[in-house]
This record gives C-alpha cells, structure tokens and sequence, in this order.
C-alpha cells in the first residue's frame, strides 16, 4: 500500500478529485509544503487524472534544513519555536508560495509518532498553513491523539484538502 493506504482511500481520493477539478474550474493552481505527511497531498492529487492543470509542485521538507533551504523557513523561527509550530507552519505555505508559481499553497508540520512527542508538542499534534496570493495566511492545528502514525497521517490529509477546498470556495462544499 502506497503512503500508508491515502492514496487507495476512496473517500480522500473522491475529494482530490472533486478539488482538481474545481480548481482547474476556477483556473487556479496549488503547491504543498508537507513535513510529517512526506507528500501524501501531493500524491494524492497527482494520483488523479489531468491534475496536472492544478497542481503546480510539492516541496517534501522533512528535515528542518530543507525547511530552511527548500522554501525559506527561517532557522531561526525554527530554533525559536520548533518546526512543529504555528509560526513555522505559516513560513512553509508563504515559503512554498514564494517558490513556486501557484496561487494556493498549504503546508503540514506535526508529529506522527510512534516517537517524538513532548508534553508541549504529543504525539497526534499537527499544524497546518494555508498562504494564498493577496491574502492573509491562515493557520489551523490539530490534536489528532496517538491513531497511530498512518491514522495521524491520513487525518493531517484530509485536513489539508479542507483548507484547499475552503481557500476556492470560502467553506462552501465542494460539488
């Protein structure tokens, strides 16, 4: 199974569907900037026939140096407030916006587990960033518990089509 089974998820897979194409409706191109997801976004919605209209790169910056280097995180808002933070998280979707030529990015930071949770920073905890061109960036977290680390992955997907599917249609569903 490919990426702890997302990317066979009909469900999640139906969404990326529907989203390609209302964005490719609307004219408008998405980029990802995932850390604890290792690119299940971008997979899953190049998983779906013509999302190459829509979807424009994906930047995997697992580490805190490819955050740095890939998509411009400062290190030193990395030092100060970890990568698994609202601040970071914001950087990633501005950073991975700055670097490509979409109009939506959205970025995952979290701790998926088994290992590297904290009492400040669980197992289960994942933020969100959502940058779109001429708009405020907007943040979301999420406190998934411990499902597991395929269970936190796979909700953190789901969480990042909703942002996608808010930021083309103001929290109005997707057809």
């Amino acid at each position: 199974m490919i990426g702890d089974g997302v990317i066979e998820d009909a469900a999640l897979l139906a969404r990326a569907a529907a989203l390609v194409a209302a964005y490719a409706a609307a004219g408008r191109t998405v980029a990802t900037a995932e850390s604890c997801t290792g690119g299940l976004v971008a997979g899953l919605l190049t998983a779906v026939p013509g999302s190459s209209a829509v979807f424009e790169r994906g930047f995997v910056t697992y580490s805190n140096a490819a955050k740095a280097e890939a998509i411009g995180v400062p290190a030193a808002l990395i030092e100060a407030n970890g990568a698994v933070s609202e601040s970071v998280a914001r950087a990633m979707a501005e950073g991975a916006l700055r670097a490509s030529r979409a109009d939506v990015a959205v970025s995952i930071t979290g701790v998926a587990g088994p290992g590297g949770g904290s009492p400040e920073k669980p197992v289960g905890l994942v933020h969100f960033g959502l940058a779109v061109r001429d708009a405020p960036t907007r943040h979301r977290e999420a406190r998934f518990g411990d499902p597991g680390r395929a269970g936190i992955r796979r909700e953190a997907v789901a969480v990042a089509l909703g942002l996608l599917e808010d930021a083309l249609t103001g929290g109005a569903p997707i057809p």
